[in-house]
């Protein structure tokens, strides 16, 4: 007995004259290529933070076999994490639109009966819950991440990480069901341009893929109409997003924290993610008399005031910094002692090792962070003292911090108080 047309379950309940394949298959495609980058992207941003620095860095202690890419994070280009994680984010947010109306093209096919007609068409159906449940849950975290509103069950970064590779998973899967009769059905579309609406709608009734209204209400927009009203919401959240990881564009990421923030002016008047009274700093404890900073290494332990380190050889790099969240700012001209030189006063002369940064913060994540020998050993790589000429503010990181080229926002480790250098 067929399903009363009242119940979702009924094929007579969907009316819509816009569904059918043609709509799906252009949006699938799009989102074929647009997921696939997503993906690739994510991964890098991961890598970026060399998880495999364990203890410390590793926020997916789990990870297992899904760690098998995993490569020591370069410093060249400079701008290199700065570039994928913008492209990340924004690209993310750019195919939202395009995502909803894909789970709205394809919705009836979640109310089918039966649910399972073979073990095959079960597999199927169980693909496509983690598909559209991975989708929804990666989206969601991720833009909830860029908008800095933490509150998530657990830390992002395991929950993002293990939700993106099950989410990949079922969205291969279904690439390689799908695919071939998405560019079959786009290729007869096209080759017969000539095709009346009514043919049309005949053909696309033929397809045996349940998508197309059997008693559709009369259209009131075309479905090439339906895709410009897609493409013209994923532009405008483009256009209100990409701003935030370019220069003189700022001012356009109104959906954008970093964005729509203003920073001031001056030297320091450039982006910040967490100020020195969110992280707990105390004033008293980076005044010149009570701060030192603390290096260990092979030949023992140096403790250093502010006004030794300026004493010693000082190196200036121009350097951005790019966050987990999509923002970045431009080059700012840093000034500070060389991290392979800092290795050397404590016997790692020759080959600078791993090191250990731990900051004065006592909130928020990464008080703790450690950098790959190739990071120290880049003279670019500062415990930075100055920031385009002045003395860096508290907000950035007084008196002292990291600063390291293509290295995450979160690495950049603000008010240092120790490095140690060798085995962590």
């Amino acid at each position: 007995m067929e399903p009363s047309r009242f119940s979702p379950f009924s094929p007579r309940f969907w009316r819509s004259p816009l569904r059918g394949p043609w709509l799906t298959s252009v949006l699938g495609v799009v989102l074929l290529v647009g997921i696939t980058v997503l993906f690739v992207t994510g991964l890098l941003s991961y890598a970026a933070y060399n998880p495999g620095l364990s203890p410390v860095n590793d926020k997916t202690p789990d990870k297992g076999v899904l760690g098998f890419y995993l490569f020591a994070w370069p410093t060249d280009p400079h701008w290199l994490y700065r570039l994928t994680q913008g492209v990340h984010v924004t690209l993310g947010i750019t195919l939202i639109p395009v995502l909803l109306a894909k789970l709205w093209s394809v919705v009836p096919r979640l109310f089918t009966l039966p649910p399972a007609r073979s073990l095959a068409h079960a597999l199927e159906r169980l693909s496509l819950l983690l598909l559209v449940g991975g989708g929804l849950f990666e989206f969601v975290t991720g833009v909830l991440n860029v908008q800095l509103e933490y509150v998530f069950p657990g830390s992002f970064y395991p929950l993002h990480f293990y939700g993106a590779w099950v989410f990949f998973a079922a969205f291969a899967a279904h690439a390689v069901l799908k695919t071939p009769a998405a560019l079959r059905n786009l290729r007869r579309m096209r080759d017969e341009p000539a095709r009346s609406n009514e043919r049309s709608e005949r053909f696309e009734r033929s397809e045996p893929t349940g998508l197309t209204a059997r008693a559709p209400h009369p259209p009131t927009v075309s479905r090439r109409g339906a895709l410009g009203l897609v493409g013209g919401g994923s532009l405008l959240l483009f256009a209100t997003t990409v701003g935030q990881s370019v220069d003189g564009l700022r001012w356009t990421a109104l959906f954008a924290p970093h964005g729509r923030r203003d920073p001031g002016g001056g030297p320091g008047g450039f982006q910040i993610n967490k100020t020195a009274a969110y992280a707990g700093i105390r004033p008293a404890e980076t005044g010149e008399d009570a701060w030192r900073l603390v290096v260990r290494g092979r030949a023992g332990t140096v403790r250093l005031s502010r006004a030794e380190l300026l004493r010693l050889p000082l190196h200036s790099a121009a350097l951005p910094i790019a966050c987990v969240e999509g923002w970045s700012t431009s080059d700012q001209w840093w000034r500070g002692v060389r991290l392979r030189d800092l290795a050397a006063l404590v016997g790692h002369d020759a080959d600078p090792p791993d090191v250990l940064v731990e900051s004065l913060q006592r909130h928020g994540a990464f008080r703790r962070a450690a950098l790959r020998a190739n990071q120290v050993a880049d003279p670019r790589s500062l415990l930075a003292l100055s920031v385009n000429g002045e003395d860096l503010t508290p907000d950035h990181g007084h008196p002292a911090r990291i600063i390291v080229p293509a290295a995450p926002g979160v690495l950049n480790t603000k008010w240092v108080a120790e490095l140690t250098f060798g085995d962590l």
